[in-house]
């Protein structure tokens, strides 16, 4: 990086335009910018800084940069010619600041700009140039700061040498040099990589944590699963995950043995159980047949008090059976002669449906045939007719959707005479609407302004009410400052006076006088009139006078303060009054509204003739087919009419009489199914007289072969079949009742149990409960060893599973921590107690010290070296950060602290020129052309002045420049390039110096 030209306007003290042509100033490789103290020889390098990163350096704010000298008219600007990774750069910032208006009195706020340029070689028309790069604050920031590859804080550290800064960095502590070297190395990541590392052990804790809490619940449950009676585990298993699965193993092999005791109980109780069942089941069976041949005596003598009863049943049952084969005859009989006053009934009434004709049955056969021939020839006549009512109805549909095509080609029709009226109302709208939104612009823009105005002329009446209630007050605060002040002077004037008194009084006969020696005293002088006025009083008269003039003048300054912002706002707001203002907004906001309310119509305006073209398009197509379809319908009308005539006159023939085809159709129809149901009612009624004749002849032969005299003798004996049924089964049942009941007295097991003693019931119940109980709990405790068993089981698989998952995060926690602990210091192994971020910054201090030893060794005649040690602080505090000088001439190393005012510039410069080289490396290597080394020559001897001198030469190697920033005599003869910075009343100027002669 080489700086080439640096002009400033209104910037610092530079009241105008100051340049300073670094190219002529450093051609000979060191230069001198010297001045009076206050003249702005370090606006300078704030400048510089400024036009490179937009602020200055250290803590100066950017809103302090602009002249208290300057012409209000002129901007502040900053403007940097250099060259950055081989390109020719122009750099042009103006800081945000406040300039008069163009328009009108006041002043408005100027935004801050930036503007970046490179040169080029055809920057247009095969012309050399600047072009521009960008205009973005951010852009050139991020630009420049690539090119140069070090942040502010590096570059003035490295560029803008600060010795007092070195100075203190030299003599601070561990902590104090570590805050500084941590912003110029940027060793943030190191802090993330502690961060990280610390988070991770945290984690990994929390996880062995849960780890170890799930291992002591698993063995909680497990002591619970084992009961009372098993081995508790100890203190020491419960941390050891061995010795938890060695206790839970041994907790399984007695669960096991107690399984397997309780097997053999449960064995036992079995058997016992089921003897028990068994003798149970013996009385049970034993009982139960004493029941049965009990049951079987009482069922006996039931059914012989029946016996009488039964032989009577059966006598009557065998007259009524003797006699069923009349009855079927009987029913047949009783069934024909139903059958035959049925079909005569039905004749007499189709003969009177026929007008009581009395055909017989085939001259009514003959006339139905001829009916039915007349339907089938009628069938044709009605599809004619259906066929007539179609068209009928197609030609009234043809006629409406005629209708309806017309009614709608004058509907498009009308419409589109009325669509060029309406299109032009719409154009006119828009027009307005148009205009509108045009006024809406301009209206916002002034309504701003009026805004801004009515704003800053309320700010300047509320000022003026204050400036009048202030102004009595700093009046009569600079009256109480005259009047302590003219009391100050009285008093002193009084006691001036009263001196020659005090010195009176101190007069002594034949002593001599403190004054003029004399032993005699004629005429000594006496007091003042109005008393002796002491020290005392004048102090306080003193401190008075500086009280009243601190308050007059801190009245004044902000009665100042309150006439400049009424002046600002009196600027900004105008002539007018704030209801002037107020009502012309008023007035600006009323018609804003209106202007708006008629811009926002012309969306809707847009849509509306839009969707008028889009329906003119759709009625004029809709014209075009509307009437195309009406030319269709009107062909169509006319065929249907010509067929529709011919059809009617064929079926007003076959009609005849009747209103419609279908009709007589029907009609004859109806009389041809009247004439078959008689000639079916009379054959009908012949075949039943047959039937019934029939069925009487063979009742007269069942009644003589049944060896009844007639029919009414076997009718009397007859019973229904349902008695018959009824009576059967009972005869039947009993039968089978007394069969069985014998077969049930015969059976030898009844006999013999009815022989025996009767069971005992409650007795082998009782025996079964004892031993059902028995074998519940043996199948109880059975059930809790193996679900012991089962639950031990589990549990020492989900510890197996825990150990392994347990295992390797025990190691990954082991290994976290062990490196947590080293990054952090606290681990013993870190024997310096030294962070990660201390041991980089260690390093990085190291190829600092050894930079400044080459250069301390030539400025102290090779008696010095600057060294890093590890040492520990005092106390607690960690080592990695210290600093010792090495004296060749004793051999030994001793605090930094400890150098001179000249040796501790010897080792602060060393160090500031060591630093550099060391951040440049680690930018990126972008050379330095231009170092500034500020202050700090003033305490060297002459031979001490070579020495950095000669350092200082060999910094102009490689086409490098150095400024020294000093008031140092002896530099002004040394240094032939020199810039002057002179202040003045008016501003500071820069001008180029010659060398001065010694």
């Amino acid at each position: 990086m080489r700086l080439h030209r640096l002009t400033v306007t209104a910037f610092g003290p530079f009241a105008g335009t100051e340049t300073v042509d670094f190219d002529a100033l450093a051609s000979g490789g060191l230069f001198l910018l010297r001045g009076a103290t206050g003249a702005g020889k370090s606006s300078v390098l704030d400048a510089v800084c400024f036009a490179l990163y937009g602020e200055p350096p250290g803590t100066r704010r950017a809103s302090r940069l602009r002249s208290d000298h300057a012409d209000p008219r002129h901007l502040t600007e900053v403007r940097l010619e250099l060259t950055l990774g081989g390109r020719r750069l122009e750099v042009v910032r103006l800081p945000e600041q406040r300039r008069p208006k163009k328009v009108g009195s006041g002043t408005t706020v100027e935004r801050a700009q930036t503007l970046l340029r490179a040169w080029v070689e055809d920057a247009g028309e095969g012309v050399p140039g600047w072009r521009a790069v960008s205009k973005s604050h951010q852009e050139a920031g991020e630009e420049i700061h690539r090119l140069i590859g070090m942040n502010r804080d590096q570059f003035c550290q490295v560029v803008l040498l600060p010795q007092g800064d070195f100075a203190r960095f030299l003599k601070a502590d561990s902590e104090e040099r570590g805050k500084l070297l941590r912003r110029l190395f940027d060793t943030e990541r190191f802090q993330h990589v502690e961060s990280w590392l610390a988070e991770q052990r945290r984690a990994q804790e929390v996880s062995v944590q849960t780890g170890r809490a799930r291992l002591r619940d698993f063995a909680s449950k497990a002591d619970q699963a084992a009961g009372a009676g098993a081995e508790p585990l100890t203190e020491e298993q419960q941390e050891d995950v061995t010795g938890v699965l060695a206790w839970a193993a041994v907790l399984r092999s007695e669960a096991s043995e107690q399984l397997s005791v309780a097997e053999a109980a449960l064995e036992g109780a079995g058997a016992r159980q089921r003897a028990a069942q068994r003798g149970r089941e013996a009385a049970e069976q034993l009982a139960a047949r004493q029941r049965r041949h009990e049951q079987a005596l009482q069922q006996a003598r039931r059914l012989a008090e029946f016996e009488p009863a039964a032989e009577r049943d059966g006598l009557r049952l065998a007259e009524a059976l003797r006699a069923v084969g009349v009855e079927s005859a009987l029913r047949l009989r009783e069934g024909a002669a139903e059958a035959r006053e049925r079909a005569a009934e039905a004749e007499r009434r189709c003969r009177a449906e026929l007008d009581g004709t009395a055909a017989t049955p085939e001259q009514l056969a003959a006339r139905e045939r001829e009916l039915r021939a007349e339907v089938v020839r009628l069938e044709a006549a009605g599809e004619e007719e259906r066929r007539c009512a179609r068209l009928d109805r197609d030609e009234r549909s043809l006629v409406a959707d005629r209708r309806r095509a017309e009614e709608l080609a004058e509907e498009a029709q009308d419409w589109l005479a009325e669509f060029e009226g309406e299109l032009s109302r719409l154009e006119a709208d828009r027009s307005g609407a148009l205009e509108a939104c045009a006024r809406v612009d301009r209206l916002d823009a002034r309504r701003e302004e009026l805004g801004t105005r009515l704003t800053a002329a309320r700010e300047r009446d509320s000022l003026k009410v204050r400036i009048g209630g202030e102004e009595p007050r700093a009046a009569a605060l600079r009256t109480a400052a005259l009047d302590a002040r003219e009391h100050c002077l009285d008093l002193r004037d009084r006691r001036l006076t009263g001196m020659a008194a005090e010195l009176a009084e101190q007069l002594r006969a034949g002593e001599a006088c403190r004054v003029c020696g004399s032993p005699e005293h004629p005429a000594p002088a006496g007091a003042s009139a109005g008393g002796r006025i002491t020290a005392e009083d004048e102090e306080r008269a003193a401190a008075s006078r500086d009280a009243a003039e601190r308050a007059w003048q801190q009245a004044d300054r902000a009665l100042t303060a309150l006439r400049v912002r009424e002046a600002t706002a009196a600027g900004t707001a105008g002539p007018e009054s704030a209801e002037q203002l107020a009502d012309a907004l008023e007035e600006l906001e009323r018609e804003h509204r209106e202007a708006r309310h008629a811009a926002e119509n012309l969306v809707r305006i847009e849509r509306e003739i839009g969707r008028l073209t889009r329906e003119r398009t759709r009625r004029q197509e809709e014209l075009r087919g509307a009437e195309e379809h009406a030319a269709v319908l009107t062909d169509r009308l006319r065929k249907l009419e010509e067929e529709r005539s011919e059809l009617e006159g064929r079926v007003a023939a076959a009609r005849g009489e009747s209103a419609s085809v279908a009709e007589r159709a029907a009609a004859l129809a109806a009389r041809a199914e009247l004439v078959s149901a008689a000639v079916a009612a009379a054959r009908a009624g012949a075949q039943a007289l047959a039937r019934l004749e029939e069925a009487r002849d063979e009742l007269a032969k069942a009644s003589a072969a049944a060896g009844f005299p007639d029919a009414a003798s076997a009718l009397a004996v007859l019973l229904p079949r349902e008695e018959r049924e009824r009576l059967e089964a009972r005869l039947a049942r009993h039968r089978e009742e007394s069969a069985a009941v014998r077969r049930e007295l015969a059976l030898p097991e009844l006999a013999e149990a009815a022989a025996r003693e009767p069971a005992d019931l409650p007795a082998a119940a009782a025996a079964l409960a004892a031993a059902t109980e028995g074998l519940g709990r043996a199948h109880a405790a059975r059930a809790a060893a193996a679900e012991r068993c089962t639950a031990l089981a589990g549990i020492g698989r989900q510890l197996n599973a825990l150990a392994a998952e347990l295992g390797p995060a025990l190691e990954r926690f082991e290994r976290i921590n062990r490196l947590a602990a080293l990054a952090a210091g606290t681990s013993t192994e870190n024997r310096l107690r030294m962070r990660l971020e201390s041991y980089v910054l260690a390093a990085r201090l190291e190829q600092v010290a050894a930079a400044a030893s080459a250069r301390l060794v030539r400025m102290s005649g090779g008696r010095y070296t600057l060294v890093h040690s590890d040492d520990r602080g005092g106390g607690n505090k960690r080592s990695g950060l210290a600093l010792r000088v090495v004296d060749a001439w004793t051999g030994t190393e001793r605090d930094t602290a400890t150098l001179s005012g000249g040796e501790g510039f010897f080792a602060s410069l060393s160090l500031a020129l060591g630093l550099a080289d060391v951040v440049t490396d680690e930018a990126g290597g972008m050379p330095l052309d231009t170092l500034f080394i500020d202050e700090g020559f003033g305490t060297l001897d002459e031979q001490s002045l070579e020495e950095v001198m000669d350092v200082l030469d060999g910094l102009r190697e490689r086409d490098r420049a150095v400024g020294i920033v000093s008031h140092v005599a002896d530099l002004r003869s040394r240094i032939p390039a020199q810039l002057l910075v002179r202040k003045g009343r008016h501003g500071s100027t820069l001008t180029l110096a010659a060398r001065e002669n010694s």
